[in-house]
């Protein structure tokens, strides 16, 4: 029996240990035909933002040749946002943000937008969000390729039928909205603060109990988390996986 499907179906995500620092990104691809293809590469210095969306910009290279509907499912409400939503006045004001500085990441969003202008409407664009380890398959199996690019492990990246293909990639996140963005000048309330040494991670409740842990050690990293899933995006800056143990501090 013949899929249902008219479009070409991708996850991506990006990784970056020490923002900057090196960095890694994975992208999955899905085609009407049922064959599925995994893309990735890597940065020995970049951040995670850039790694994000050089996944975008590379899958949307290689589909090219490629017409048709693309529904584009990605973590990064930065990529989101920014092709969705910022794009036009940074344009309008000469890649100039709404404060007069200049647009991070300009080249890559040059490129993404010229990809995106020439497919024209007839072979549209639908960006969705797909919040990061929460146990989709497609993103975690990016988040996987990613990760292994910044740390330049090998991992072998897959090309063939969807019918041999182990992740379940036709598993897509219920929820797509895009977080609420906080008003300018609200401050973010802390979940948590989490202190990396050596890549034993601990969790604390306030800041004094985190500074008493990383102050004077080398290579102490440490970062405030406005939510457990944020937890994640820390630990996944920090080049560890979602699985990591979290001590309480």
């Amino acid at each position: 029996m013949k899929n249902a499907r008219d479009y070409i179906q991708i996850f991506s995500d990006g990784a970056c240990s020490g923002n900057p620092g090196p960095g890694g990104w994975g992208a999955v691809l899905l085609f009407p035909s049922d064959q599925v293809l995994e893309l990735g590469g890597g940065d020995p210095q970049t951040t995670n933002n850039r790694m994000e969306m050089t996944a975008v910009l590379e899958s949307l290279r290689t589909l090219e040749e490629h017409p048709g509907k693309i529904n584009f499912y990605t973590d990064s409400t930065y990529v989101i946002r920014g092709i969705t939503q910022w794009i036009w006045g940074w344009k309008k004001r000469g890649w100039k943000t709404a404060e007069g500085a200049d647009v991070s990441n300009k080249d890559l969003w040059e490129e993404i937008s010229k990809l995106v202008q020439a497919r024209g409407p007839q072979n549209k664009i639908e960006w969705h969000y797909s919040r990061g380890h929460i146990g989709i398959p497609g993103n975690e199996r990016c988040d996987e390729i990613a990760v292994a690019y910044s740390k330049n492990a090998g991992i072998d990246l897959y090309e063939g039928t969807l019918r041999h293909y182990p992740v379940n990639i036709l598993e897509l996140p219920k929820d797509t909205a895009l977080p609420d963005m906080k008003s300018p000048g609200e401050k973010k309330v802390a979940h948590s603060y989490l202190s990396n040494i050596g890549g034993l991670v601990y969790r604390h409740k306030d800041w004094p109990s985190c500074q008493r842990r990383v102050s004077g050690k080398s290579g102490a990293k440490f970062k405030k988390a406005g939510s457990a899933a944020e937890e994640i995006e820390i630990l996944k800056s920090w080049g560890l996986g979602a699985a990591t143990e979290i001590k309480e501090g």
